[in-house]
């Protein structure tokens, strides 16, 4: 198997004329996309270089203390973008969010590492506890913010519904029944999808770098079939614990939904 290819900024620099293209579709249609497209690949090498940075300092250091303070950090960025892509807001919706996240994506990637690649040196090994915690954010965060979107907007949508079931005597949780499931159900769907078409229409990312870089094909599928199941593990958890956060936050202990509450994310 041939060695990976030790890439030169010319290279690099090579790829990034692709971006052209979607310059040319931005132009040839009139979406006006085209600055948000120059600041979306500054950004994109900035923050992949920065990255790489500070892996190398982190891998080099090797403390436990250094590799939890970049996992905090990365986790409240996570959270805090969760709650900033949802449509409508309401107080302590960043709060909830931060918190799912950090509940679900350490726990899981803990028992990751602790009991499934269980062989480590160190149960908070750098060259994995990142990378792992990185990919379960990422895609936790997707689920979270969708699964908000989505209890927010069929909250809102089915009000009198909703208000018509508590004012005959059901609970907050009997009330907000069908949106509480669509909103997990939503949130869930991607990660799903994904699960359905994984080597055969896709190849994922960390599968195809680990070839490249020239492990066994067979080790690189093991380790993807992980990383697929505590993501789907980690997503579920974090979409269920956002919703029942955000129910309680939305309904008072009276069971009476605080409608007021709600409001468009553009709203003054």
């Amino acid at each position: 198997m041939a060695p990976y290819i030790e890439l030169t900024n010319l290279q690099v620099a090579l790829a990034g004329l692709l971006i052209v293209i979607n310059g040319v579709v931005s132009v040839v249609l009139g979406l006006r996309l085209e600055k948000t497209l120059a600041i979306a690949s500054v950004r994109t090498v900035v923050q992949l270089a920065l990255v790489g940075a500070v892996l190398s300092w982190v891998f080099r250091v090797d403390r436990w203390y250094v590799v939890i303070a970049i996992a905090a950090v990365m986790t409240l960025v996570a959270g805090l973008s969760a709650a900033d892509r949802s449509k409508r807001k309401f107080p302590g919706i960043r709060l909830i969010a931060v918190t799912s996240v950090w509940a679900c994506a350490w726990m899981l990637t803990g028992y990751v590492l602790l009991f499934v690649f269980r062989d480590l040196p160190k149960w908070y090994e750098p060259q994995y506890a990142i990378p792992l915690l990185g990919m379960v954010l990422g895609n936790t965060l997707n689920g979270i913010s969708v699964g908000l979107s989505t209890l927010t907007e069929t909250l809102v949508r089915s009000r009198g519904q909703v208000e018509t079931l508590i004012a005959l005597g059901a609970t907050r949780w009997e009330a907000a029944g069908e949106p509480i499931r669509e909103a997990v159900r939503t949130g869930m769907i991607p990660i799903v999808n994904s699960m359905m078409v994984v080597g055969v229409v896709s190849l994922p990312g960390m599968m195809t770098g680990q070839v490249i870089s020239g492990m066994d094909p067979a080790q690189a599928v093991r380790y993807q079939i992980v990383i697929m199941f505590l993501i789907a593990g980690a997503t579920a958890l974090g979409t269920v614990s956002v919703v029942l956060l955000s129910v309680r936050r939305l309904f008072d202990a009276n069971h009476r939904f605080k409608f007021e509450i709600i409001r468009n994310a553009d709203a003054k």
